[in-house]
């Protein structure tokens, strides 16, 4: 018999830190000509763990101003926290609330201030301009933002996305032409709709989205909240 003896060879061991975790969710922003529109599921997810059924992704942190963020759930938090305090500071040294464009400019900037280490969110801003038309603010998670015209974010925008190219943008549609505008021509209430379907429809393919969506529909008298039940398995 030949004997076994044991390896003299030291193999490395890999030790690993994350600190982030994806928590899931989806959120939907759409600007219109006097009114936006953003949306979010109310599921909180860790793997196939359902951590809460009833955990909306949006935080209003203006009377006509509200943000929509997914992604590492505690960088949510934080995130909104930390952006209360400043906007509460801004109204101290001006002496008046800031506008949505002057919070789309503030966000930015908070999360290009932790570019090294970011907050693992992914952020839509929704409200009404100084002028009164709606306006919506997507971002990466350093910072980089844009105005668009409707946007989605979280773990079904890969699916939502191109719903929204098709109903809202009428791209490859052939009578599609270049929208130089920054507002969709429908009314909130067909938004309000089409908000609706998407969400029933990605709930059908994405386990991280599901229970149930809250919509928030913004105008010049403030922010409206309707809520839509979704499937919960």
């Amino acid at each position: 018999m030949f004997e076994t003896r044991p390896s003299s060879v030291q193999h490395p061991t890999e030790h690993r830190f994350n600190p982030y975790e994806m928590n899931g969710g989806t959120i939907v922003g759409v600007a219109g000509e006097d009114f936006a529109v953003v949306a979010s599921d109310t599921r909180l997810s860790e793997g196939y763990s359902i951590l809460s059924r009833d955990n909306p992704h949006l935080y209003q942190v203006l009377p006509k101003t509200v943000m929509g963020s997914v992604g590492f759930h505690g960088d949510c938090i934080t995130f909104n926290k930390t952006l209360q305090i400043r906007l509460r500071m801004y109204e101290y040294e001006n002496n008046k609330k800031a506008s949505t464009p002057a919070v789309a400019q503030l966000v930015s900037t908070m999360l290009y201030s932790r570019r090294f280490f970011p907050y693992y969110v992914n952020t839509i801003i929704a409200g009404l301009t100084n002028d009164g038309q709606g306006c919506v603010y997507s971002y990466d998670p350093v910072g980089s933002y844009e105005r668009e015209v409707y946007r989605a974010g979280g773990s079904s925008a890969a699916l939502i996305q191109p719903l929204l190219d098709s109903q809202l943008g009428q791209k490859n549609q052939g009578s599609f032409e270049l929208n130089r505008s920054y507002t969709v021509k429908m009314s909130k209430e067909e938004v309000v709709a089409l908000v609706k379907d998407i969400y029933t429809s990605a709930t059908e393919r994405d386990i991280y989205t599901g229970d149930a969506v809250f919509i928030n529909v913004i105008t010049k008298d403030g922010v409206v909240t309707e809520h839509f039940k979704l499937r919960r398995d």
